[in-house]
């Protein structure tokens, strides 16, 4: 019979370098969401009203994210985009691939936003003397982030959790700083148990960030 005898002790000598590696995590998942959250904005205009090229590129962006694992989607920037002769870092290679991937999902979501809220309000905007922009920015965009809040909030998980792939292009955050670790000393489960509880307590400090801040930004 198979005998394992945990040994704990390793994995708290090491658990400063695992914290700060979940710093990391939540760097390169927070700068990926808010480019995505730019990006994804841009592609959700696009769809709805651009024409020709412009709009077969976001349907493209938006139909490869969704549709693809993530993994591929990692791979592609990690390794495919070599054959082009373009090396990245893997911090990069990463927010690339986390990028690429929240802002088609978020895209969606904010298709869904926009198409919720009347035309008429659009209309009424600018009889009032806003121009396209004006109103889209201080009538529409505000609206439709209040509807996609919560869905932010989902994706921001999401790439907290995602980001974990990158421990296959050489990333060390948590994951790969875990790896790295247990690679070491042998103490998989261990290591990969506390890395555990580690994700467990980022997403709900994220969430419970996410509910004070609704509280602030929703009160009416």
């Amino acid at each position: 019979m198979f005998d394992y005898n945990f040994h704990w002790r390793p994995v708290f000598r090491d658990l400063p370098d695992l914290i700060a590696a979940s710093l990391v995590t939540l760097q390169v998942a927070a700068l990926a969401m808010i480019l995505g959250i730019i990006i994804g904005l841009g592609l959700a205009l696009i769809r709805m009203h651009g024409r020709g090229p412009l709009r077969w590129f976001a349907t493209t962006w938006v139909e490869l994210a969704r549709n693809t694992p993530a993994l591929i989607q990692l791979f592609f920037f990690g390794f495919g985009l070599g054959a082009f002769g373009i090396f990245l870092s893997p911090f990069m290679i990463v927010l690339m691939g986390l990028t690429f991937n929240c802002a088609g999902y978020l895209a969606e979501n904010f298709r869904g936003g926009f198409q919720a809220i009347p035309e008429t309000q659009l209309r009424a905007a600018r009889s009032l003397g806003m121009t396209a922009w004006q109103a889209y920015t201080r009538i529409i965009i505000p609206q439709v982030l209040r509807i996609v809040y919560h869905p932010i909030t989902n994706q921001m998980v999401w790439a907290v959790l995602m980001s974990s792939l990158g421990m296959l292009v050489g990333f060390r955050e948590l994951s790969g700083e875990t790896q790295f670790f247990a690679s070491r000393t042998f103490r998989i489960f261990e290591y990969f148990a506390v890395t555990a509880v580690l994700y467990y307590v980022i997403v709900k400090i994220i969430l419970l960030a996410s509910r004070l801040l609704a509280l602030r930004l929703f009160r009416y």
